[in-house]
């Protein structure tokens, strides 16, 4: 009697061998950039090469073919670029969308059959090793690509074929090595065991979205009277000194009607005057909500007056959307359902405890009546004010708003118009502030504002730099805000100031101010990081050219980050050694090296502060006794310097930092 045999499936349930049969031969792997596997796009700027990496090998020793394969969504057309074999199963290679818009990519591999014979054939033959067979291999190789091919194609391998048949061993070889046989080879390749990658998802957007400055003003305090409300039309009185300043976004807070009922008063206090004009985040009135003016600031020609005026000046309009409204808000009456109402009738206040914001209330996006009313509702509010004109959005705490909401919004936007940004001001758990950027924020605000000590900084900008964060958030550094006052511009004074800005632009390449920054106001509510006589509660003019003020320093910052290609992103942010632990010390250099920016701030706004520092030698190739020239970029002073190890000395009370172009000499 015999034991019956196994059947397949009794010798691996979980793998039959006809799917076994079905698994790529070749491995495509840790491709990178990309985001969880492709669920979401990574980001990057129109113009700009995508360098890609990964992964890829199989079994035996045959040469791979390797290529980006990449295509705009919606289009059919794929184009391609090769990548190069770095050793050790890494490939690399690189693509350039043009234009803004949502691409994807991928990586395909085969076994390049052709590629294969040309590095036995030259091996063998360089070691003196007979090649007649696979000379006869090789031309066997060529006329079967020249019948599987068509036209031109055809009639070059067929020729190919004939001339290596009345060639002598030797010249045979050089013609099969020759660049000419590889191409048409390639050409004709079947692509043997082809494998493809996952299709990875790309966010390509303008510069703006990766390096920008914004200046943030509240329009009603442009005038010279608290007791005069500020216009559309007297903001353009402020256009030039902002543009002198090199700030290319102009940011307002909410510009709509402001509600009347629990309006606060000033200092946020719960009892307004009849002339407090209100907190401009208690959106809504009988003029109107978010698609509305508030009619104290101007007309609608009014506005759009003002967005061309500021493109005359090199300046983008970015607006406040920010999704909650005053209980005066037109919606409550027309949309009750979009609000989660009490048993008594009354609807419930926004809160942030300890904050509390008596004269708001939020929509729920999930009520019955919201979907899809409401979204739809939103959507059309932005489109409404890109099509007056605005490109730009600042986002009024969209962590408190659902996620999906975003996703869907964001990308229905730029499918229309792949030039608007969105920036969010988020101050909330990183997973959450990396998710926002993941489902489709261009920018996002971060923990800059309150990372102070050496050790914090440095953490921050490492953690910045590294994945997934540098796939999905661009961090733009704000040095205040209406809401935060920082603790550490307290009792900082100007030096604290300079120190902040020098920080901000020198560290990302996208930052932002709120008006008054420059002023160096740091009078604060005691015990808070708030402003004292806050502007989101009254009118605040100010005089911009007062004494003690850093519009200079804020300009020539500005300057030098226009100039050097090498600061336009916080992207390729090293940390090098300067033994002070008050002293914080990095470098950032352009792509191609041509462009190297060295930066040494003092975090003491009080006292002077000394240290031996390194010069980056090695990452230009050059010995620790080499020459370098220096450039002061804050006022043109050059020098030499000798050697790897160099000494500073920062006065907070001169200039708390030091920015140099460094060059080989």
């Amino acid at each position: 009697m015999t034991a019956e045999k196994p059947s397949e499936l009794s010798y691996n349930p979980h793998m039959p061998l006809s799917q076994a049969l079905l698994l790529p031969r070749i491995v495509i792997e840790d491709t990178m950039p990309t985001l969880d596997g492709g669920q979401f796009a990574v980001k990057s700027i129109a113009g700009r090469d995508v360098i890609v990496t990964s992964k890829v090998f199989a079994d035996g020793h045959d040469k791979l073919a390797v290529r980006i394969r990449w295509r705009e969504e919606g289009q059919e057309t794929w184009q391609s670029e090769v990548m190069s074999e770095l050793g050790n199963n890494g490939w690399r290679g690189s693509f350039r969308p043009e234009h803004q818009g949502r691409f994807v990519y991928c990586v395909e591999a085969w076994i390049d059959h052709f590629a294969s014979f040309q590095y036995e054939l030259e091996k063998k033959h360089n070691a003196a090793v007979p090649v007649s067979l696979e000379l006869q291999e090789g031309r066997s190789m060529v006329q079967h690509a020249a019948e599987r091919s068509e036209g031109q194609l055809s009639e070059h391998l067929a020729a190919l074929h004939h001339e290596l048949s009345g060639l002598l061993e030797t010249e045979q070889v050089a013609l099969f090595l020759h660049s000419r046989s590889a191409q048409l080879m390639a050409q004709a390749d079947h692509r043997a065991y082809l494998s493809v990658s996952a299709e990875f998802p790309m966010d390509v957007e303008r510069e703006l979205a990766e390096f920008a400055s914004w200046y943030e003003l509240f329009p009603r305090s442009i005038t010279d009277d608290p007791n005069r409300h500020g216009t559309f039309n007297d903001v353009h009185s402020r256009l030039p000194m902002i543009q002198d300043m090199g700030f290319d976004v102009l940011y307002f807070t909410p510009i709509h009607p402001i509600g009347r009922a629990h309006r606060k008063g000033r200092n946020n206090s719960l009892t307004a005057g009849p002339d407090d004009p209100g907190s401009p985040y208690a959106i809504g009135s009988e003029e109107g909500g978010h698609e509305a003016i508030h009619s104290q600031l101007g007309t609608r020609e009014d506005f759009r007056r003002l967005v061309a005026a500021a493109a005359d000046h090199g300046l983008e309009i970015a607006l406040d959307f920010a999704i909650q409204c005053s209980q005066d808000h037109p919606w409550l009456k027309q949309h009750p359902g979009w609000f989660n109402w009490r048993p008594d009738g009354t609807i419930k206040y926004a809160e942030n405890p300890p904050k509390k914001y008596q004269d708001i209330v939020n929509v729920d996006f999930y009520a019955t009546d919201a979907i899809p009313s409401l979204w739809v509702e939103l959507r059309d509010i932005v489109v409404g004010w890109v099509e007056e004109g605005v490109k730009i959005f600042r986002v009024d705490n969209p962590h408190t708003k659902p996620l999906p909401f975003w996703q869907w919004l964001i990308a229905d936007v730029r499918a229309l118009h792949p030039e608007v940004i969105f920036l969010a001001e988020a101050f909330t758990t990183p997973a959450m502030m990396a998710r926002l950027g993941k489902v489709g924020y261009t920018q996002s605000y971060t923990y800059f504002t309150w990372r102070n000590t050496k050790a914090e900084l440095a953490a921050y900008f490492t953690e910045l730099n590294q994945s997934p964060l540098r796939e999905c958030f661009r961090p733009n550094f704000f040095v205040n805000t209406p809401d935060i006052n920082p603790g550490f511009l307290h009792d900082s004074g100007r030096p604290g100031f300079l120190i902040r800005a020098a920080l901000a632009t020198m560290g990302s390449g996208l930052w932002g101010m709120y008006s008054g920054f420059e002023l160096c106001e740091s009078a604060a509510v005691p015990g808070k990081e708030e402003y004292l006589d806050s502007e989101k509660y009254q009118i605040r003019p100010r005089d911009f050219s007062a004494p003690g003020n850093i519009v200079a320093e804020i300009a020539q910052l500005n300057r030098i980050r226009r100039q050097n290609p090498a600061l336009h992103s916080h992207l390729g942010l090293t940390l090098y050694n300067a033994w002070n632990d008050n002293i914080l010390y990095f470098g950032k250099r352009s792509a191609d090296g041509s462009n190297f920016v060295l930066v040494a701030i003092s975090l003491d706004p009080h006292n002077a502060q000394e240290a031996h520092f390194e010069l980056p030698l090695w990452e230009m190739g050059l010995a620790d006794d080499a020459w370098t020239s220096g450039e002061d970029l804050m006022n043109g002073h050059r020098w030499t310097w000798y050697g790897k190890t160099q000494w500073m000395r920062i006065e907070p009370w001169h200039q708390p930092f030091g920015i140099w172009r460094i060059k080989p000499l």
